[in-house]
């Protein structure tokens, strides 16, 4: 399979989409940190959808925002349907976003919320060399310090944990086991980033992510059908599944969609590391998981780092 990612002619390293006025940018940033607000809800929500696994979250969170965006779609005359060539590369797009969501979603199993979202968004750095790789968008070079700070807070944040290796399944406690999911998610957000931001002057937004989603939600569909109604659902369990398919993807992920069409994609990607805060805030209240000292220490860090390559 062969996926392309192209950027506009005019491509530059400034914080802007080339061509975007400086009212733009700043709706985008805006976008970006209205949709953190949404994704911080995401590990609650996971946790709070239990028993449904990994897999059977992420299939019906797709299918449920993709019903959403398609509807948003509708509402605002935009044509959803996309050309048969551009079928493949959604696919892919597809394809990528579904394995973002269950090694993220299947993290939560094995690893506390901290570690999970921390290492879940190393992504910039997977961002940042994407960008540049495919949509010729390198950064001024005094932003990669920056960078590096926000990452060395994210691997603070993430701590040095006693037993860190010692592995027990049956008892969902597997820390580096949930640690390299959490990466690999990483690794995916970063290739769907860069897939949203490629395609941004070629299709309209809700064609964009009803066509993402939906595609993704199809690779999940077999996996997803097998396993529907195995086992009983409890209303709470319901209710978190479909809060995950309106709030954190349907409208955290389609906002950040539309964000990275008028930022660079590092920067809303950066700004986007700020779900760790939210959702480790909403890890005390709800589920008592006390951060370390090692893990505010690097909350701090991280958000120097961002605010170094934003300004």
């Amino acid at each position: 399979m062969k996926t392309r990612f192209s950027a506009s002619p005019e491509a530059s390293g400034t914080s802007t989409t080339p061509g975007t006025s400086p009212e733009l940018a700043r709706r985008g940033l805006l976008f970006v940190c209205i949709a953190v607000i949404f994704f911080g809800s995401n590990p609650v929500f996971v946790r709070w959808a239990a028993p449904f696994s990994s897999l059977e979250i992420a299939f019906w969170r797709l299918a449920i925002a993709t019903l959403l965006v398609a509807l948003m779609g509708l509402i605002t005359h935009q044509p959803l349907r996309i050309a048969r060539g551009e079928i493949r590369n959604f696919a892919f797009y597809g394809l990528v976003t579904a394995l973002h969501f269950v090694f993220y979603i299947s993290s939560l199993s094995f690893t506390t919320i901290a570690h999970s979202l921390a290492l879940t968004y190393t992504s910039p750095i997977f961002v940042t060399l994407f960008s540049v790789i495919f949509l010729k968008e390198p950064l001024p070079k005094r932003k990669y310090v920056g960078i590096g700070v926000a990452v060395l807070g994210v691997a603070i944040l993430a701590g040095f944990e006693p037993n860190y290796t010692t592995c027990n399944l049956n008892g969902g406690k597997c820390m580096i086991l949930g640690d390299g999911l959490a990466i690999l998610s990483a690794l995916c957000f970063g290739i769907y980033s860069i897939a949203g931001r490629s395609v941004r002057d070629a299709h309209p937004l809700f064609r964009y992510t009803t066509n993402v989603y939906g595609f993704a939600a199809l690779w999940l569909l077999p996996i997803g059908a097998y396993l529907a109604f195995q086992h009983s659902y409890s209303t709470l369990a319901i209710a978190s599944v479909v809060a995950l398919g309106v709030f954190p993807l349907g409208l955290g992920h389609t906002l950040y969609n539309a964000a990275i069409r008028y930022v660079h994609a590092t920067y809303a990607n950066l700004i986007a590391t700020q779900e760790v805060t939210i959702g480790i805030i909403l890890g005390i209240i709800f589920f008592h998981e006390i951060p370390s000292w090692s893990a505010v220490i690097g909350i701090i860090i991280t958000l120097l780092g961002i605010i170094s390559v934003i300004f």
